[in-house]
């Protein structure tokens, strides 16, 4: 009975954690002045890393859970592929959360419109130690972002072209 409650505990911590961050996440898009597209993604490309440069903190981790749909499909040149948000947001939680923060290169940013779907937007980012305070590598990202009317969620996210930092 007590590994039951247990788990049931657990859960209900991650669902209230979860669904704060959902709140949160529509809170962001519901007070949203009308913006351009390159203004709404970039400020989204902030907010969810905002998120995951925190995610030490589980709210912040849940926060930043919230930004993906639960079929996301996550492919890294040098990670592998995941093809659920369960399955990215662990990997997250194991390997980047305390060790490392991302930093979009500034000006890198391109956002394109994908017709009655949402947007992709296209970049640099460096990752930073935390424990260093070094940036060793700089990489490129495609995000596709899908807007169902309500809200903008990540569908599908390319991290590749990993380097040395320029």
């Amino acid at each position: 009975m007590i590994g039951n409650s247990t788990l049931n505990i657990s859960a209900c911590i991650r669902f209230s954690l979860t669904g704060a961050a959902l709140i949160y996440s529509m809170a962001i898009l519901a007070d949203e002045a009308p913006a351009s597209l390159e203004t709404t993604i970039a400020s989204l490309d902030t907010a969810l890393f905002e998120a995951f440069n925190n995610c030490e903190d589980p709210e912040e981790l849940a926060r930043h859970e919230a930004f993906f749909a639960e079929d996301v499909e996550f492919y890294h040149d040098q990670g592998g592929a995941t093809f659920s948000r369960d399955e990215m947001i662990e990997a997250t939680r194991k390997n980047a959360c305390g060790n490392y923060w991302r930093e979009r290169i500034e000006g890198s940013l391109e956002i394109h419109p994908i017709a009655n779907f949402g947007a992709i937007a296209i970049g640099k980012h460096r990752f930073c130690e935390f424990a260093t305070g070094d940036c060793p590598g700089v990489a490129e990202f495609t995000t596709i972002w899908r807007n169902d009317g309500h809200r903008w969620r990540v569908t599908r996210v390319l991290s590749y072209g990993h380097r040395p930092s320029e």
